[in-house]
């Protein structure tokens, strides 16, 4: 691919300026969602600081879709606008879910909502994050209230460390909702050069709505005896117990051609 000619990133953020204008004078806000590489999808605000001090920011929270994020952050700008206590009320959303909000501290700030910093030519806009309750919460929502920093959210480490993972870094995992909430991972297929499978129980007996597409990044952070399946083959898994102590063992082939852990045939 050939690097953007100079005037051509210059037409597109113009247009991109524009279009945030143009939302900002409509709606009140626009609303930015970044699906990074190796890094969790996150969702912010710009233009709500120009009524209220603050933008909003939905870090994670990979149990919602893109179109339920934009919903959630819809219907939360409203009410802050009337005037609700963010410090002292829990917002409850009509079949969206329950959420706090929390003051962001800055150095989250000024990672994430960089688009609102270029908008308002600012270094520093306060930001408060959008927190869902415990039914909805999985392993990709930090806490922004502290500091920004690996060792506590290693879920976010590559916003400050290089990629080493002898695999592509915008490498995906299809996983299970369990997982994303801590549960050991038993199962690992790769099916492509940049896909897998990394599912806490048998794959084909999870629920489809249980399902979720995340970084690969994601699930290496938080456990790392997952490295052995990075050496997959394509077409090739492995299993393991969910005992801590299991280790990985390779599927073999059943007589009729399927696939088999320790336990028997895979349907």
């Amino acid at each position: 691919m050939f690097p953007s000619h100079p005037g051509t990133r210059d037409a597109r953020r113009k247009r991109a300026l524009r279009r945030i204008r143009d939302n900002i004078a409509r709606s009140g806000h626009h609303i930015y969602i970044v699906a990074g590489e190796e890094t969790p999808r996150f969702a912010y605000t710009i233009g709500v600081s120009e009524a209220i001090g603050v933008e909003l920011i939905l870090a994670g929270a990979c149990f919602y879709s893109n179109r339920v994020v934009v919903q959630i952050i819809n219907n939360l700008v409203p009410r802050l606008k009337s005037g609700d206590d963010w410090e002292a009320s829990r917002f409850d959303l009509a079949g969206l879910g329950s959420f706090i909000l929390r003051k962001a501290h800055a150095s989250w700030a000024t990672e994430l909502i960089l688009g609102a910093l270029d908008y308002y030519a600012a270094n520093e806009i306060p930001a408060l994050q959008i927190v869902p309750d415990k039914t909805c919460w999985t392993i990709d929502v930090p806490d922004m209230s502290a500091p920004s920093s690996a060792s506590t959210e290693p879920v976010w480490r590559w916003l400050h460390e290089a990629w080493t993972y002898p695999v592509p870094k915008k490498a995906r995992a299809a996983t299970d909702l369990a997982a994303l909430r801590g549960k050991r991972i038993t199962e690992a297929m790769r099916w492509e050069e940049e896909e897998w499978e990394l599912f806490s129980g048998a794959g084909p007996d999870i629920a489809k709505d249980e399902l979720r597409m995340v970084p690969l990044g994601t699930l290496l952070a938080v456990d790392e005896t997952l490295v052995p399946v990075l050496e997959l083959p394509i077409g090739e898994g492995l299993w393991r117990d969910a005992d801590p102590d299991s280790e990985w063992q390779p599927w073999r082939r059943s007589a009729q051609g399927d696939r088999a852990g320790g336990s028997g045939e895979i349907e």
